[in-house]
């Protein structure tokens, strides 16, 4: 038999449970970027937020917050193509595209699918190809709508453990899924994939939850258990707090992928396909670091 203590333990329990499942409270994405080129200095972003051959965009809007990276394919540099342009045109149309409410926060494929058809569309020829991650967090359901084309990615971390993170898709070792456009008549013969074969997820996400939103250069040079020793050092929802561990992760990655004698996981993932790897992967680093909090005008 229950006390009349217990039983009110448990009755504010349950009430506190039901409170906490219909928050009426909209919620909202503090976020900070930082990232390397690793042909610039560190920390620099040209135009368009881009670190390299990396860009981002963090865009608001009435109804979400949303958050973008794309890692411009640097083979096309062999062509006298600049690497960067496809993926910064991707990602500031993307955000032009939020930031006009034209999309849905439940369909991210949909902000990724109109960005990229609207290149295609262009009359200026853009050619290049493009991984892309688009993180949306819908205010008022709570809910984090994500989709993922190729080996960028998302973390969220709650009470310090990884409980939701992207999969990455490789068409073979170090061939990530891509978006692209190639010239006149080599259509057949460029890799591209179509932005619905993005990888998509949807989940709950609760206050204090921290998502992290980076390029491959990041996990390729540093496994999970690293970054979340890093994330222990956020202890605020402080912006510059967030940027100061952003900066951090992304320093630990660059100087990670230029130490010959680490074993990353890069190296690790090429030595499981058959080749003799060790040491770091020098690429650009692109890392969005996120807090949910209440949202305040």
């Amino acid at each position: 038999m229950l006390s009349v203590l217990s039983y009110g333990r448990l009755v504010a329990r349950a009430v506190l449970g039901g409170l906490s499942q219909t928050d009426g409270r909209d919620y909202s994405l503090i976020t900070a970027s930082y990232g390397f080129g690793k042909d610039f200095r560190k920390g620099i972003l040209k135009k368009g937020m881009c670190y390299g051959d990396d860009a981002c965009f963090i865009a608001r809007h009435k109804t979400a917050d949303v958050l973008g990276v794309a890692d411009g394919v640097g083979g096309w540099r062999d062509y006298g193509v600049d690497p960067s342009q496809f993926s910064a045109t991707l990602m500031k149309t993307c955000e032009r595209l939020v930031k006009e409410g034209r999309f849905t926060p439940s369909n991210p494929v949909g902000i990724l699918t109109s960005g990229y058809y609207e290149l295609l569309q262009n009359k200026v020829p853009l050619l290049g190809s493009s991984t892309a991650c688009i993180v949306v967090l819908d205010r008022q359901s709570h809910r984090l709508h994500t989709c993922n084309l190729g080996d960028s990615g998302f973390l969220v971390v709650r009470g310090g453990e990884v409980v939701h993170r992207s999969d990455e898709q490789q068409h073979y070792f170090n061939t990530p899924f891509q978006l692209s456009i190639a010239p006149p008549g080599a259509e057949g013969v460029v890799l591209s994939d179509s932005p619905e074969a993005a990888d998509s997820s949807s989940f709950d996400v609760q206050l204090g939850d921290i998502i992290l939103t980076a390029t491959d250069g990041l996990f390729d040079n540093m496994p999970d258990y690293m970054i979340l020793q890093e994330l222990k050092k956020l202890k605020t929802t402080n912006y510059d707090s967030i940027l100061q561990t952003a900066q951090s992760i992304a320093k630990q990655a660059h100087d990670l992928a230029y130490d010959p004698n680490y074993m990353s996981p890069f190296a690790q993932f090429a030595c499981d396909n058959g080749l003799n790897v060790r040491g770091g992967k020098p690429d650009d680093i692109t890392v969005l670091l996120s807090i949910v909090a209440e949202y305040t005008d």
